[in-house]
């Protein structure tokens, strides 16, 4: 017991110790501070200052380009209707049949009572409103007049559309917007008279039904009401007040609408004189030594442009001290520039080719008999069995000027008709006239049932529009396949097609076997960098944006006052440096839904390019990254479809609007899309598919027939390669007897029921069908009245 009370307590041996935080190697910001002492690494002073200066360097970037579009929207704002910018151009516009425009103007004009109203014959009407510090010139096109909405519209700096209150957009209206939308449109308001005359609740549900009309189209507008003076003094302001809409093809280029048009013959006898328009420059600055095209008219040169005394000031009686200033006792207007023929742009469009180029001297007796040797030696090796690519390559070239002549017509535009009727025609082992007698006899008796049937009704262009439909089934059923002609040789009618070992990776010259029309057309080096070029300079010299000027156009024909009709729109844009020389335009094109019959490629077709609008038979074509293109016989539905065509150069960005002639005269909107290049070296290649059917399978060898119709074609076609609808790849390995059966091999086991399929390819061109020329269609809606009763070929297919 005495042993237990010596033991001592040791509290300290049962206390808890925490470990210490293990912070790793790294040190402290307070000890490297006291370790250092103020001292700086210089490695690390270097790439820490760098870091800070590049970062405040982004700031300050960021900072500058804030500021600079600040500036530009604050500028455009302060520019906008006021004495130093031209009056805000707004285009009113009926969206239904049946709505009074003349109570809409009443009601805008009256808004305010110092307004000043002014109307000249032109059509425009121009409101100053000095409370506001604003002018507007009111512009109403001709109702149901396609062509004057669009023009109106591609000089507006805001629409105003005007709905009915018990239909609100009607099918005309939607047409319109349609057309609208595709082109380019600028900030739309929309309003509707006599809302108030309607009770309360029918009112809301009223209003309820516009604004379900309007966020169809535009999600984020609203519906105003103009039935009293604060209504159109409320839209007034949100006119003038709206976030500008850019429309690029516009701004990027001088515009004006007519304010007065005179025009002066030089002679009684003389076909062209001179054109003066006056109007507000709108866009860029204009330089009297450019071209300016004249909407539906074409591209003209300048003389002169003169300065003339605004007619529609904000304020008149300041404006009179300004026009003392301006203007001389005698009354006469200051001329700003003159034409000078040493700078002056050319109205040239087309390239001159050297009638020398491509000539060649007479050759020497020797190279004549080299000549002659070589040609022997050629054709007796491809009549056998032509050897390597090269060779096979070089026999497919033309060398006779009779098919170079023939050119594409009877192997292109016939290649979707003769192949399946008259190929089929020259098989017949007896007569030919039997056929033709039966074929006559029954488009007689047709033709005959229909005059008797109801003479109302085109039956020709529903025949002809159902045997298009069915020739569209057919493409997409069987694509590109045709059949191989009996009553001609494989090796003569597809002479100008070729074999590519891969679509994709073989190569293909664009400069190889070019058509005479391409020695017509200009092309860039760089297509980029000329349009930023030309963007680029397009700001400086010429006469301001926004003064009121007169133009005087030279060579103007007579036919144009003599077409003209008062309250028409006369617009006018200035063309930028080479958008006068012509060229190869590819547009990348989407079909509108509403229009479903089929369009053939080269059908002729309406373009609306920007500010252009002229016609032509395009080209289709596959919009991929290759650089072969796959041609397209007809414009594919839901899929963007490349257009290929002669027409004037354009920049981008530029809409564009695709409308097809019915047999009315009307022309229907078809498709929308924009301008994708210009550029002739796009290769669109022609694909047609030769099948044949297996006879006999022995493995992986096996006999076909079909394909061709004699040992010679065999031999001309043997390095082609052979493929199957189940993948399997092969190539021809010798004739069998002189009926077209052949000894083929693949690369695996082939199927009974499998077909054996030839690809042939062959560049297409587009053709020289460039018409500047474009008819005004008729009314919409005399066209809108005949869709309504009469039926439609795609229709009858249908059921």
């Amino acid at each position: 017991m005495a042993a237990d009370v010596q033991q001592s307590h040791r509290p300290g041996a049962l206390k808890q110790q925490n470990k210490s935080h293990k912070h790793g190697k790294h040190k402290s910001k307070g000890q490297l501070d006291k370790e250092t002492k103020g001292r700086v690494n210089v490695k690390t002073a270097t790439k820490r200052n760098k870091f800070l200066q590049r970062k405040h360097d982004r700031k300050h970037h960021a900072d500058q380009i804030r500021k600079q579009k600040r500036e530009e929207v604050l500028s455009l704002k302060r520019s906008r209707g006021g004495n130093l910018s031209p009056p805000h151009f707004v285009v009113v516009l009926s969206l239904h049949e049946g709505i009074d425009v003349s109570g809409v103007l009443e009601v805008l004009k009256s808004c305010d009572e110092s307004a000043i109203v002014t109307q000249n014959e032109q059509g425009v009407i121009h409101v100053s409103i000095p409370r506001f510090k604003q002018r507007v010139s009111l512009y109403v096109p001709e109702f149901a007049n396609l062509y004057a909405v669009l023009d109106s519209v591609k000089v507006a700096d805001s629409v105003l559309g005007i709905l009915s209150p018990e239909g609100g957009i009607d099918e005309y209206g939607e047409r319109i917007l349609r057309c609208l939308f595709g082109q380019g449109l600028p900030a739309v308001t929309f309003v509707s008279q006599g809302l108030k005359k309607l009770g309360g609740k029918k009112l809301s549900e009223t209003r309820k039904f516009l604004q379900k009309k309007i966020e169809r189209w535009f999600p984020h507008e609203k519906l105003h009401s103009l039935d009293s003076e604060q209504d159109g003094l409320l839209v007034m302001r949100s006119i003038t007040n709206h976030k500008i809409r850019p429309v690029h093809y516009r701004d990027n280029r001088p515009h004006l609408i007519a304010e007065e048009i005179q025009f002066e013959l030089e002679n009684e006898e003389s076909p062209t004189g001179t054109l003066r328009v006056t109007g507000y420059l709108r866009g860029k600055n204009m330089s009297v030594n450019g071209l300016v095209h004249i909407l539906g008219w074409g591209d003209f040169q300048m003389k002169q442009i003169d300065s003339k005394t605004d007619p529609y000031p904000l304020n008149p009686q300041s404006e009179r001290q300004k026009e003392n200033q301006m203007e001389d006792d005698s009354g006469e207007v200051r001329v700003l520039e003159h034409a000078d023929p040493r700078h002056q742009e050319s109205l040239q469009s087309e390239n001159i080719p050297g009638e020398m180029e491509g000539e060649q001297t007479w050759p020497t007796e020797e190279e004549m008999e080299e000549a002659e040797a070589a040609s022997k030696a050629k054709t007796k090796v491809v009549r056998k069995v032509p050897k390597g690519t090269s060779e096979y390559q070089a026999a497919w070239i033309v060398d006779s000027e009779e098919e170079e002549i023939k050119d594409d017509d009877e192997s292109d535009d016939d290649d979707d008709e003769m192949e399946d009727e008259d190929m089929m025609a020259l098989d017949a082992s007896g007569s030919d006239s039997g056929e033709e007698a039966e074929y006559d006899t029954l488009t007689m008796t047709e033709a005959g049932d229909v005059a008797h049937y109801d003479q109302t009704i085109d039956m020709e262009e529903e025949e002809r529009m159902l045997e298009k439909i069915k020739e569209e089934r057919n493409h997409v059923m069987f694509p590109d396949e045709i059949d191989t002609p009996r009553g001609k040789d494989a090796r003569d009618r597809f002479q100008r097609y070729r074999g590519l070992k891969s679509f994709r990776t073989s190569p293909w010259d664009p400069k190889e076997n070019l058509p005479a029309d391409y020695a017509r057309i200009f092309q860039f080096k760089d297509f980029r960098r000329t349009k930023k070029r030309v963007f680029k300079d397009v700001e400086e010299g010429g006469v301001l944006s926004g003064w009121y000027i007169q133009i005087h156009i030279a060579d103007v024909p007579k036919e144009f006052m003599t077409s003209y009709k008062p309250g028409m729109p006369v617009v006018i844009f200035g063309l930028l440096p080479h958008e006068h020389k012509m060229s190869v335009i590819n547009f990348l094109l989407k079909r509108v839904p509403e229009y479903r019959p089929p369009i053939k490629s080269k059908d002729r077709l309406i373009f609306h390019v920007g500010f252009r609008r002229y016609s032509a038979c395009p080209v289709f074509s596959q919009h991929t990254n290759a650089s072969k293109h796959k041609f397209e016989r007809f414009f594919a539905h839901d899929m963007v479809t490349m257009a290929t065509i002669f027409a004037p150069i354009s920049f981008p960005p530029c809409p564009v609007l695709v409308f097809k002639e019915q047999h009315d005269g009307q022309h229907e909107l078809i498709a929308t899309g924009s301008l994708h290049s210009v550029n002739p070296d796009r290769i669109v290649t022609k694909r047609i598919v030769l099948s044949g059917h297996p006879f006999k399978i022995n493995k992986r060898s096996a006999v076909v027939r079909y394909m061709f119709f004699n040992r010679e074609d065999i031999e001309w076609f043997k390095p082609v390669e052979l493929r199957t609808k189940w993948g399997r790849r092969g190539h021809i390995r010798e004739p069998l007897g002189t009926h077209g059966h052949m000894k083929c091999v693949f690369d695996g086991h082939l199927k009974s029921q499998d077909t054996v399929l030839m690809n042939l390819y062959k560049r297409m061109f587009p053709k020289w069908t460039y018409n500047p020329t474009v008819l005004n269609p008729p009314p919409m809606l005399e066209s809108l009245q005949s869709m309504a009763t009469e039926p439609s070929a795609y229709q009858l297919f249908d059921d």
